[in-house]
């Protein structure tokens, strides 16, 4: 008998706070509209394809549409991407994950730092999840340099970690930029073969990819195929998968396979950290 093989595919859901990196200037009002635009896009392709999938999100964020994730969570994963995108405390750690649970109402188990920024396992324990996934063991000049690091999943300082998939000799990244920019019949075959190979593949992309950026000061290589032809890519790749493994959350994953259990939601006996806000839902 074959062995089950998973697929988690994630969105990290987030303020569109790139060009602020390329010195272009855009409110915080800018950043969550193209955000939200791109979670709707999302969500249409998701929802069609009727696929499970982990949602790492911003408190902040969150707290600018709490119906949508409230919505999202009913059928998902939401765990954390910390609580803002371009800026960090450590308290950070405990308060988003206080807050996206206070909006949904569901335990939060799972942290991905902006930009896999590395912070110590130690703090990511205290805030109380039970594991992370800011791990990306490849090489990407200017970004990553963790070809050190385990391919697949392990347990660091008690953290159980769950790396975004990689080919597994030459550790070519399936992340988000290498689904926009390698040929698709590449990006499927190495996808395939990691699941085949690991039983699992993590793959992680943004909304704000699934929506128009073309007018925004970020590099080429970044925007590329965004937008509708982006969208098209996407529901083509889980059409593909489907046939490969089953979709599933992060989460669900590891309590099935680690024997993780679930906690008991407590509700926080702090002031909300929620921004009121009425916005329409990301359905």
């Amino acid at each position: 008998m074959s062995r089950q093989r998973y697929i988690l595919m994630s969105f990290d859901v987030e303020e569109f706070d790139m060009p602020l990196e390329y010195n272009q200037n855009l409110s915080i009002e800018e950043q969550m509209e193209i955000g939200f635009k791109g979670l709707q896009s999302t969500m249409a392709i998701i929802n069609g394809a009727d696929t499970a999938c982990t949602f790492f999100t911003t408190a902040n964020f969150a707290s600018w549409y709490p119906d949508s994730i409230r919505q999202i969570s009913r059928k998902h994963e939401i765990a954390s991407h910390t609580f803002f995108h371009s800026r960090y405390k450590t308290e950070d750690l405990l308060q988003s994950r206080l807050e996206l649970e206070d909006i949904t109402n569901q335990p939060v188990y799972g942290l991905r730092m902006p930009r896999l920024k590395k912070v110590p396992m130690a703090d990511v324990i205290a805030a109380g999840y039970s594991y992370d996934s800011s791990v990306n063991p490849t090489w990407i000049p200017g970004r990553y340099n963790d070809l050190h690091l385990p391919r697949t999943i392990y347990t660091d300082q008690n953290m159980l970690r769950v790396p975004a998939s990689v080919s597994s000799r030459l550790r070519i990244p399936l992340f988000w930029l290498a689904f926009k920019n390698m040929p698709y019949s590449a990006f499927k075959n190495l996808a395939i073969k990691a699941l085949n190979k690991d039983g699992y593949l993590c793959l992680y992309f943004h909304p704000w990819e699934f929506t128009d950026i073309w007018e925004f000061e970020v590099p080429g290589y970044a925007k590329r195929w965004s937008g509708e032809k982006m969208q098209q890519r996407l529901y083509r790749l889980i059409k593909d998968l489907k046939s490969e493994g089953d979709f599933t959350t992060m989460w669900d994953m590891l309590s099935t396979t680690r024997s993780l259990q679930p906690r008991q939601l407590i509700q926080p006996a702090v002031e909300s950290l929620k921004i009121s806000r009425k916005a329409p839902l990301a359905e």
